[in-house]
């Protein structure tokens, strides 16, 4: 397996430092977030389920133009640029904000990059590679990713201690690694060729061609909402950990916690994905979820919760890199980042839709039925998952 990660190009190393840089940014943020909404601006769960759920159903929907443009252009990697530049560029907002809509803002902006990055990005990664690799390398660059969002929160930690417990100061050094970041894009990663012909410019994109992705791509869009709805933002891990009683200092606890396993998951598991396939996987992903919103409903201890975290962890390690090779060997080469976009818009649309009834059902029922709704989806989610084969790449 070792041997498999050193023969991946430096391109995608490059690529996974720069989600690596960016990741720590955004989660020095994101672990502090959901409290300085709702314990420092005097915003609702409810509000915060529907912040959480328009942003990312912002950089989804996002994501359908980056990818279809990059496609369209032949070019992958100032997509990739701007994308990250963008997300760079509203991070000082998020220290300034007086209000949920100044955070709402900062949200929306930073989405917006992320959308502009993500599917250029992805499509730029499968470019890099031999279609026996991709496994591997969408595990490694999650896996960088995910040390990224782990350290984040880390580094929150510090900073909340050497600081007094200033969270506005600690959302402003998140601007650094996110500078970084798009600095290690720039001068690290080099595009490869396209294709095309020699002097022969990339034809557009037709609606046409969008329709006949084929159907392989269009069941990985299915499994990919089926995969959404089961789960919802990490904002409400946060907000359970501080019920149950962690510190503020130490809610970012959690996504160190979850993301220490996400990380120690993703790689090995694309890696094995390249071998066995992914099917057996993804069921496991799936069971996983199911104990971790049991954990989360039922343990209202903080060692009980941490448990929750570290299952909702090893879900995701066991499922998003492998969503994301699947998207890559189900769609056709030069409409790569279009599918991309797709397959992150119907996502999206299904994590705003998740997040949306789980702040409602926080805020009016309690926790717990926000845990038991999510383990019913997943419930529903493996046994259709089972009856249904898993689609097959076409090329």
């Amino acid at each position: 397996m070792l041997k498999g990660f050193r023969a991946i190009p430096r391109g995608v190393w490059a690529v996974g430092f720069v989600s690596l840089l960016m990741d720590v940014s955004s989660e020095m943020i994101h672990s502090l977030l959901p409290l300085f909404l709702v314990s420092g601006l005097g915003a609702s769960v409810a509000l915060v389920g529907l912040i959480e759920g328009a942003a990312e159903a912002t950089a989804s929907i996002t994501k359908v133009f980056s990818g279809w443009l990059s496609d369209r252009l032949g070019n992958r990697k100032w997509l990739t640029v701007a994308g990250y530049g963008l997300a760079a560029i509203s991070k000082p907002l998020f220290p300034l904000a007086h209000s949920p809509l100044t955070v709402f803002t900062a949200r929306f902006a930073d989405r917006i990059g992320k959308g502009l990055r993500g599917a250029p990005r992805d499509a730029l990664v499968a470019d890099l590679v031999e279609p026996g690799q991709r496994g591997a390398a969408f595990g490694l660059r999650q896996s960088l990713d995910t040390v990224g969002a782990f350290a984040g929160p880390l580094i929150a930690i510090a900073l909340m201690m050497t600081l007094a417990g200033d969270i506005r100061a600690v959302f402003a050094w998140a601007i650094v690694p996110a500078l970084m970041a798009v600095l290690v894009l720039i001068f690290g990663v080099q595009e490869p060729p396209r294709s095309t012909p020699a002097g022969k410019a990339a034809s557009p994109v037709k609606v046409s061609e969008v329709r006949d992705l084929g159907p392989a791509m269009w069941s990985v869009l299915g499994l990919g909402v089926v995969f959404t709805l089961a789960r919802f933002s990490e904002a409400f891990l946060l907000l359970r950990a501080s019920g149950a009683g962690v510190p503020l200092a130490f809610v970012p606890l959690v996504l160190v916690v979850m993301n220490v396993v996400y990380a120690a998951v993703a790689a090995p598991a694309g890696s094995l994905s390249d071998r066995i396939g992914v099917k057996g996987l993804l069921a496991a992903s799936l069971a996983v979820l199911i104990a971790a919103d049991i954990a989360l409903a039922f343990f209202g201890s903080i060692a009980g919760v941490m448990i929750g975290v570290a299952l909702w962890g090893l879900h995701m390690g066991l499922s998003q890199g492998l969503l994301s090779a699947l998207v890559a060997d189900a769609a056709p080469a030069r409409l790569r980042g279009t599918a991309f976009g797709i397959f992150n818009l119907v996502t999206g649309v299904a994590m705003l839709a998740a997040s949306g009834l789980a702040g409602v059902l926080w805020s009016y029922v309690g926790p717990q039925a926000t845990f038991l709704a999510g383990g019913g989806f997943a419930v529903v989610a493996l046994l259709g998952f089972m009856l249904r084969p898993v689609p097959r790449p076409t090329g």
